[in-house]
């Protein structure tokens, strides 16, 4: 009996030493396949590059496609008789809106002969289309505007009314006398409105607040403080102050632009009579829709062009 339990007892040692063993190298290799490799002594190893996401090639865009150009759509071809009943209709409301718009002057001019001669000796393409025409004729004598209905070719052109102005006086310095010719108003400048504060002598210069400016740029004049000497000066055609020289309109009083009443100054504002180019402007530009009325009723007759005139001399010379 005591030899055959030392058998067992030596069986159950061996089991026991080879679950032991058994286990071990299981433990081993588990430590092995989870720690990093060790680095020889005697070897240097670089530490390995973090593991970067590959970067994303660039997207390559196409450019926007350019904006169309602006189209502007051609002007409405109003038929005779649409353009005479235009004109009748500014006719009225000229002379309901000016005062003595339509009262002659003891010494009218032939407006319409010495339009068509500035125009003719300008550098200005012939009338292509219906339109009106502010024509002032800066004699001392006359001192007077009219908007004339200008058509093209052999077309009758007519006198629809206008009042009384202002240009340049002499014998003053820094006044200029106005220049003739045929001075168009483009979109090239810009216009501006009065803002009706006064200068040191308490004058409002160029009228109430929220009076049109019209812009014909800068022009070479004749200095009426000056013989036969001229120089730069920017030709303006405005209204002034109502208390203190509209009373003068009527003869030569300015520094050498055209000042005309307020009346005539609403009128030509509201119905953009030089304002064709102005209109075709607003259309695409903020600048020039801040400026025109927001209550104007345009007329399809509008034009450009501003005709100075002198009755009293033989020739009527442009200066573009």
């Amino acid at each position: 009996m005591v030899a055959n339990d030392s058998k067992a007892d030596a069986l159950l040692m061996t089991a026991r030493l080879s679950f032991l063993v058994t286990l071990a190298a299981v433990v081993l290799a588990g430590c092995a396949s989870a720690a990093p490799p060790i680095a020889a002594p005697h070897m240097t190893t670089a530490p390995a590059a973090p593991v970067r996401p590959a970067a994303a090639s660039p997207v390559t865009q196409a450019p926007p496609p350019a904006p169309p150009p602006v189209v502007v759509p051609p002007e409405p071809q109003l038929t005779p008789a649409q353009v005479q009943a235009e004109a009748d209709k500014l006719r009225a409301e000229l002379a309901a809106e000016v005062k003595g718009s339509n009262e002659s002057i003891p010494h009218e001019p032939d407006w319409i002969g010495l339009a068509k001669a500035a125009l003719a000796a300008s550098e200005q393409p012939p009338i292509d289309r219906p339109q009106i025409i502010v024509v002032v004729d800066r004699s001392a004598t006359v001192q007077a505007m009219r908007l004339v209905l200008a058509r093209p070719g052999d077309g009758a052109w007519e006198v629809l009314g206008g009042t009384h102005v202002s240009t340049g006086q002499t014998g003053r310095f820094d006044h200029y006398v106005t220049p003739a010719g045929v001075f168009p108003h483009t979109d090239a400048i810009l216009d501006w409105r009065a803002e009706g504060t006064f200068n040191e002598n308490h004058i409002r210069g160029l009228g109430l607040k929220g009076m049109r400016v019209w812009d014909f740029g800068w022009q070479t004049a004749t200095k009426g403080w000056l013989d036969n000497q001229s120089g730069p000066m920017r030709l303006l055609m405005h209204a002034t102050d109502p208390a203190n020289l509209e009373h003068r309109i009527g003869r030569r009083a300015s520094s050498g632009c055209v000042r005309i009443p307020a009346t005539m100054n609403l009128f030509l504002d509201r119905h953009g009579v030089l304002d064709y180019e102005y209109e075709r402007a607003a259309r695409d530009d903020i600048r020039y829709r801040a400026l025109l009325r927001a209550d104007r009723t345009p007329t399809p007759l509008a034009g450009t062009l501003l005709i100075v005139v002198d009755s009293s001399a033989s020739t009527t010379t442009a200066t573009r």
